[in-house]
Parts: C-alpha cells; sequence; structure tokens
C-alpha cells in the first residue's frame, strides 16, 4: 500500500519522519536514555494529522488499513536507521573540534544529524 502511494507523497512522508526525528531527537538532546519510541510517534502522528498538508491526500481506507500501518513503520525505522548511520561531514567534525579544543569541551556525536545538534549547542553555549 505504501509503495502504491505517488513518488511526491512517499517523498512528503519520508521528509515528515525526518523533520520529526531531528526535532525530537533536538528536545530530547540526542540522549538516548531519554528516547521513547512511543513519545516519537505520537509526536509524528500529531504533526502528520494537524499540520502535515499531505495527509488528507492518503484515501481513508488506505489511511485505516493495518497493511498501511505496518509498512509505514517499517518506513519509519528505515528513515532513522538511515539518519543514525550518516557519518558527520568532514567540515563538521573539523568545526566541532576546534570548538571543543577552544572551550575544553567533549560533546560525541555518531552521526550527521547529531553533529548538526552538537555544533549549533556549541555555538549557542560560546559564540557572544
Amino acid at each position: 500500500m505504501f509503495k502504491s502511494l505517488s513518488p511526491n507523497l512517499k517523498s512528503s512522508i519520508t521528509r515528515s519522519i525526518t523533520q520529526t526525528f531531528e526535532q525530537y531527537m533536538t528536545e530530547i538532546e540526542w540522549n538516548p536514555d531519554r528516547y521513547d519510541m512511543a513519545d516519537f510517534m505520537k509526536r509524528w502522528s500529531e504533526y502528520i494529522t494537524k499540520k502535515a498538508l499531505w495527509y488528507e491526500k492518503i484515501p481513508n481506507d488506505i489511511k485505516h488499513s493495518p497493511k498501511f500501518h505496518e509498512e509505514t513503520a517499517t518506513r519509519i525505522n528505515e528513515v532513522i536507521q538511515k539518519i543514525l548511520s550518516e557519518p558527520p561531514s568532514e567540515e563538521q567534525i573539523v568545526t566541532i573540534q576546534k570548538m571543543q579544543e577552544e572551550h575544553n569541551t567533549r560533546y560525541g556525536y555518531d552521526c550527521k544529524a547529531e553533529a548538526a545538534f552538537v555544533e549549533a549547542e556549541l555555538n549557542k553555549r560560546y559564540k557572544s
């Protein structure tokens, strides 16, 4: 069912997963101990039903189908896995290392999205 959706619709769904996940992780400061899949899913569900323009384009019979929910859950897991496995850019690494040396900090980061969070935090804390 998910695969039968238009490419634009699938892209919009993927983008909403990515944005919601990265926003959620930022809110919990990328702390894995604070991560709660149920909380993330609640936030994504609220986003798609209240803000996503694409949600209304999906026919109700598809929205209510258990198969569609299974396929969407699979897509959510794939998107999260992709985010978590994308390595930080060389530019991010250099910038973060420089700031950490200047301020004697040791923030860890494992993926590009988390590196963006760390870089933003360092900028926020140490830029006047």
